[in-house]
């Protein structure tokens, strides 16, 4: 739990020491067919959430496709050999469960949730998607329809715009360049091309297989050696990928929408990933910089100035690479006034020390908010996900507040001189042309592109 207020001194609420935190217990194991699994109990409601994550998302399908990944996520949900999709749904509602399924640049997963009575039919129809996935031509069809609708709407969004740019510009011909497919790729999937995916990827030399919630960690584990202990498949060959781009300079990418009344900005650089061990250090430095609601960006930019109502920064960590951005929707008018204020603010903290009682409250925040992550079952799985696929230390949670806690004024310096890449930044924005390029170009040599990222003269 965060921290509680206790008293009032001269008007100011005084904080109480942080409760504790219980920690469930967590049983991993390893069935034969090679599916890795780790069980937390929490018996506060009768539930249970569950994931099953495979360690292979869109970027390791880019060589045969941009965002194909994500495609077989969701029409693996749409039927299997036994069951259409109306049967799911009925099936679902029938024992109170939800089920998802999705995608992302490292990971394929389905999600799902239910009564704990009911484990073991709602782990038999996820065992059922990830063993005989139907792949339906109907169901198919509507799906990529729907996503040749949804590519049409994101390229008219200016935030989508600017941040699949910066993506372009960090990392290049790498996978995580492309963070979604054009019209004329989706248009060229094929159904045949979802179920090479499918079994490459839904394998259980792949998976992981998290559930946390009201059971017997031993009485689930032989439920779970029953429903998925026939289930066979290596891992995926490893593809090789180019590497990302390392852009040097400060430049700026406009990506031009006649007649757009606001400017989105996207900042961004090369960072790291969760297993470096600065990753506590970046994330307490984000936070001071724009990644709380009280940082000094937005006290700076939309309290005092008001130039946008939402400036934010954060530290972005896929597996291979990580990155550093900082965005902002402003007025047309005040494009280079934001810029200038954003890079005043993250070389104000790349050059004087953070006072420490400032230093004290971001400490308090990020702790805060870590600790509110655990209070729910869906929560703690997050938080259990991100360390099990992430390779982290077994004790990575438990000692996570401690490190925050220990940190000091110059451990911040030292981390934003180092990750603040101010003189390398690469700046986004996405506009209307004839009002905001003359302000970009004051932060350096200026690129121009069309929203479907064609270079314009």
């Amino acid at each position: 739990m965060a921290a509680r207020v206790v008293e009032v001194a001269n008007g100011v609420p005084g904080l109480a020491a942080e409760r504790a935190v219980t920690w469930p217990k967590r049983t991993r194991a390893q069935l034969s067919n090679g599916l890795e699994v780790i069980l937390a109990e929490a018996h506060s409601i009768p539930k249970f959430h569950g994931e099953l994550f495979f360690r292979s998302g869109n970027a390791a399908a880019a060589h045969r496709g941009p965002g194909l990944a994500e495609m077989t996520a969701t029409v693996v949900r749409t039927g299997t050999r036994k069951r259409a999709s109306r049967q799911i749904e009925e099936d679902l509602r029938r024992i109170g469960a939800d089920l998802s399924s999705g995608a992302g640049a490292d990971t394929s997963a389905i999600s799902f949730a239910g009564l704990s009575e009911f484990a073991e039919p709602l782990l038999g129809l996820v065992n059922e998607l990830v063993r005989e996935a139907a792949f339906p031509d109907a169901e198919f069809e509507r799906e990529r329809r729907q996503k040749l609708e949804e590519v049409k709407l994101e390229r008219t969004q200016p935030g989508f715009v600017a941040s699949a740019r910066l993506r372009k510009v960090l990392f290049g011909a790498h996978p995580y360049g492309e963070v979604s497919p054009s019209e004329e790729q989706v248009a060229a999937y094929k159904r045949e091309d979802l179920q090479v995916i499918y079994r490459e990827f839904y394998t259980p030399e792949n998976g992981l297989l998290l559930l946390v919630g009201d059971f017997d960690a031993a009485g689930m584990l032989k439920t779970i050696e029953k429903v998925f202990g026939a289930w066979t498949g290596k891992k995926p060959e490893p593809t090789a990928a180019a590497a990302p781009a390392n852009p040097r300079g400060r430049r700026v990418y406009l990506v031009h929408l006649p007649g757009a009344v606001q400017t989105q900005i996207v900042a961004g650089c090369h960072a790291i990933t969760r297993k470096h061990p600065d990753w506590v250090k970046l994330g307490l430095t984000n936070s001071l910089y724009g990644g709380a609601f009280n940082s000094r960006l937005v006290m700076n930019i939309r309290e005092d100035k008001g130039y946008t109502y939402s400036p934010r920064s954060g530290v972005h960590a896929l597996r291979q690479h990580g990155y550093f951005s900082v965005s902002a929707a402003v007025r047309n008018d005040v494009v280079a006034a934001s810029l200038t204020e954003m890079f005043y603010e993250m070389d104000k903290l790349r050059s004087v020390p953070v006072p420490v009682p400032e230093l004290a409250d971001a400490q308090n925040y990020l702790s805060g908010v870590f600790s509110m992550g655990l209070a729910t079952q869906d929560g703690l799985l997050s938080q259990l996900s991100t360390v099990a696929l992430n390779e982290l230390p077994d004790d990575y949670l438990e000692t996570y507040r401690p490190r925050v806690r220990a940190l000091k004024p110059e451990d911040l310096l030292a981390t934003a001189r180092k990750y603040l890449d101010s003189a390398n930044m690469q700046v986004v924005v996405v506009g209307d042309r004839a009002q905001i390029e003359e302000q970009a170009s004051l932060f350096g040599e200026v690129e121009v592109y069309d929203a479907q990222g064609k270079r314009m003269d």
